[in-house]
């Protein structure tokens, strides 16, 4: 059954901006993204536009669950979106989200990642 669907897209030019910003790159990236996540960057062409697909994968997370949720918000760093080898894109389940996703009653998150000119869009449903 699904639970809840979120989708979001964000600005690849935005985040290319806080990524060169002196004042704003490294607090940026440490407080939106998780440490497996800024490792992967590294190896991508285009940081900017696999941070902003990050980055709407973790608001398409949010609006999936939140709404099922007894508290509406948490932490977007507990959202941690990968790639298989094949190159699909997965949210990982890790020991921080899996209690909310219990809680929500959901047991899977699919997950679609597209990215099209100057935005990046990420499609989740929450299925229990």
């Amino acid at each position: 059954m699904i639970k809840g669907i979120g989708v979001d897209t964000a600005s690849i030019k935005a985040i290319k901006h806080y990524m060169e910003s002196a004042s704003l790159s490294g607090s940026f990236i440490k407080r939106t993204f998780s440490q497996t996540e800024q490792e992967q960057a590294k190896d991508r062409p285009r940081q900017d536009e696999y941070f902003a697909s990050r980055f709407a994968a973790k608001e398409a997370v949010f609006k999936a669950l939140a709404h099922i949720l007894p508290e509406k918000g948490f932490d977007l760093r507990i959202v941690e979106t990968l790639n298989h080898d094949d190159g699909c894109p997965y949210v990982n389940v890790n020991e921080k989200l899996r209690p909310l996703l219990e809680l929500a009653g959901v047991s899977t998150l699919h997950i679609s990642i597209t990215s099209e000119d100057d935005y990046a869009t990420a499609f989740v449903i929450a299925e229990g």
